[in-house]
């Protein structure tokens, strides 16, 4: 494998669906819904077959268990023009966009700013990161499987919102990188700096835990995002795409 489809496996361990089945190098991924990172094909690599036979077990993984078969695929790879060869287009139909950029770059030094790293989520931070204070149990599988770290930055005196859970990141250990998600800050609290300072806090907790570098997948058109991680450092180490069946290249046998 090359560098570009490493890097993509170790995101993957970072991002662990409910289901997990090899198909050659590929993974078949499945957590009732949640992201399309945790239900798709992770195509990189040698599937064992045909990259036409590895696309017909997607789909038939995908309709057995109730999502859209869709596949995450190196953008501008030898996978990606065979995907497309076999009727494949891309799926702009994915709500968070489905071109990615990933990113990488060094764990900046530095004192932690006014934000921690927490063993356990709290309700805020489910609230923040998974959009619900009682996430399901495939939310709560995909955020909370590995060795995790949960930021969460607090306002304490702000218009009456003491106490309140301003930000939220969550923070993955995989072979010596730092896998970065689920930063947020809440509407009325954003331009304070929050977001640098739980990326300040979470660099802290991964260096501590023997992480060298972070590595980030963030849509292309989040641009207010790619400017945070361009300061802190992060460059572009290559680009994925998310690619789903066109007519008649994906049939439900049960359809």
């Amino acid at each position: 494998m090359n560098d570009s489809e490493m890097l993509e496996l170790v995101c993957a361990r970072a991002w662990p669906p409910v289901v997990d089945e090899p198909l050659g190098d590929w993974r078949l991924r499945w957590a009732d819904g949640f992201t399309g990172r945790a239900n798709s094909a992770l195509a990189v690599g040698d599937p064992g077959r045909s990259v036409a036979a590895a696309l017909t077990a997607v789909c038939d993984f995908a309709h057995d268990r109730g999502i859209p078969p869709v596949a995450q695929v190196i953008q501008d790879s030898a996978t990606e023009r065979a995907v497309a060869a076999a009727g494949w287009r891309e799926w702009t139909e994915h709500a968070a966009g489905h071109e990615v950029s990933v990113l990488v770059g060094p764990l900046p030094a530095g004192p932690a700013q006014d934000a921690e790293i927490l063993d356990e989520p709290t309700t805020a931070w489910w609230e923040l990161a998974a959009d619900s204070p009682s996430p399901g149990a495939a939310e709560r599988h995909v955020l909370s499987t590995g060795k995790v770290g949960y930021g969460v930055v607090d306002v304490d005196d702000v218009d009456d919102a003491a106490g309140v859970t301003a930000g939220a990141v969550r923070g993955a250990i995989v072979d010596g990188w730092l896998h970065v998600s689920r930063l947020a800050v809440r509407p009325e609290f954003r331009r304070r700096g929050l977001a640098s300072a739980l990326m300040s806090a979470l660099a802290g907790w991964g260096r501590a835990h023997g992480a060298e570098r972070w590595v980030l997948q963030v849509a292309v058109d989040n641009e207010g995002a790619l400017k945070l991680y361009s300061a802190l450092g992060c460059t572009e180490h290559h680009r994925y795409r998310y690619w789903g069946p066109g007519p008649g290249a994906c049939e439900d046998p049960q359809s």
